[in-house]
């Protein structure tokens, strides 16, 4: 358990620290947003499945 907080964690600061370097997590192309008048609804579709290719393969080189 302690080895998958460790790389949650890793993966997190990793994510802050691509977006502090100017990585548009969220802005990618393929994530939909919808913006109409006042209402303005975004799911990050090609984010999620790039965070979730990332945290598989960090989590499988830890398993070994």
């Amino acid at each position: 358990m302690a080895k998958v907080l460790v790389v949650i964690g890793l993966a997190i600061a990793a994510a802050g620290a691509a977006m502090w370097l100017g990585l548009p997590l969220g802005r990618l192309p393929g994530d939909i947003v919808v913006r109409r008048g006042a209402f303005s609804f975004a799911f990050p579709l090609t984010t999620c499945v790039l965070l979730s290719v990332v945290i598989t393969v960090l989590l499988a080189l830890f398993r070994r």
